[in-house]
């Protein structure tokens, strides 16, 4: 578990800096998709989504890295489709993943 805890804490020390990396937006453009596509989803926790805030959730998730996350989220997963079934770009769908990570602290 403190592995785990570890691993959180690190990722979410990253998270600001690539917000800030990029002007704000970052985060900023990851909140639009994840409020018009994601949140059907992580904030319900159908079809065993990971719930938007659940630190426990989520833990699992980010201890494997953003690679894997963003092959889930690239390729789907289970119920999910690829890319959400949306049309969003790496950049943005990296975006999502990020923001919705950063809602964990």
């Amino acid at each position: 578990m403190l592995k785990i805890t570890s691993v959180i804490a690190l990722s979410l020390a990253v998270l600001p800096a690539l917000s800030m990396a990029s002007g704000g937006d970052h985060l900023k453009k990851g909140e639009k998709l994840y409020k018009s596509a994601c949140i059907a989803c992580h904030s319900t926790g159908a079809a065993n989504a990971p719930k938007l805030g659940n630190k426990q959730a989520w833990a699992p998730l980010i201890a494997k890295g953003m690679d894997d996350m963003m092959n889930v989220a690239t390729h789907g997963k289970g119920a999910m489709p690829a890319r959400g079934g949306t049309k969003a770009d790496d950049e943005t769908l990296r975006a999502a993943v990020e923001y919705m990570v950063s809602r964990v602290q």
